[in-house]
């Protein structure tokens, strides 16, 4: 097991859509052991693979005293007609955070270790974690989902602190 860097705005890794995994090798097993790890921090809610370099479909995440990870993410099914506003920060957008609509739920289903059905899902902050995870499996950052005043504002924010 080995904590991590953060690959932060910029690397082309964040932008490229995660492949599937489709062996669960050592390999796989080494990444999710690295992403529990490296999410095992103070602070920390959400990491996904490509975050640590890694063009793979796996996430963990450290909510409410309950680390986990789940393979092979899709979103499957948000509140669609409940809503939380609030700040959203990210690890590969270090210090920064900026007002970010997400559904109040979510529901992700996957794979473990093992290649057994996972189901993940929750509220609140969990549910913003899943949306933002699933996110980066798909090459997004929460930036791009900011309205467009505030998306200015972060890019100017990331710029200035080049």
């Amino acid at each position: 097991m080995a904590m991590r860097d953060i690959r932060v705005v910029g690397d082309p890794v964040l932008r490229t859509a995660c492949d599937e995994i489709t062996d669960i090798d050592d390999g796989v097993r080494s990444l999710v052991e690295d992403l529990l790890e490296t999410v095992d921090t103070e602070g920390r809610a959400g990491l996904a693979a490509n975050q640590i370099g890694v063009s793979l479909r796996a996430f963990s995440w450290n909510i409410d005293d309950e680390i986990g990870y789940v393979l092979n993410p899709r979103l499957v099914a948000v509140s669609e007609d409940e809503y939380q506003d609030g700040d959203e920060g990210c690890l590969s957008v270090p210090g920064l955070w900026f007002p970010t609509r997400r559904a109040w739920y979510a529901r992700v289903e996957g794979i473990d270790l093992d290649g057994k059905p996972v189901v993940v899902e929750g509220e609140e902050l969990m549910a913003r974690c899943l949306q933002h995870e699933c996110d980066h499996l798909d090459g997004m950052l929460y930036l791009d989902r900011l309205e467009r005043a505030e998306r200015k504002k972060a890019m100017r924010a990331i710029r200035e602190q080049l």
